[in-house]
């Protein structure tokens, strides 16, 4: 059996390849994209207040789920209402 000598050195380049691998899981994940927002997140997408939306989900405009407690609106229902309102 070989004995491998670790330095100061080789624990240092391995702390620094370790934090970059965590790195790039971290920013994959945060670059999907989510197929349904919560309310709160809705509101800052379209920089709109809360009676706003519940006037665009009383109506119609908007279509949304309840789970529990919580709304949801699909983000391609968001995208179609934006895309309705163009010139």
């Amino acid at each position: 059996m070989a004995i491998a000598i670790i330095t100061k050195e080789d624990l240092q380049q391995f702390k620094v390849e370790l934090l970059e691998s965590i790195e790039n899981l971290l920013q994959g994940k945060t670059t999907e994209e989510k197929l349904w927002l919560r309310t709160s997140e809705v509101r800052k997408l379209l920089n709109i207040s809360s009676g706003t939306l519940q006037n665009l989900r009383i109506n119609g405009t908007l279509p949304y789920s309840k789970i529990g407690g919580s709304l949801f609106y699909n983000k391609k229902d968001i995208e179609k209402l934006l895309t309705s309102f163009k010139h």
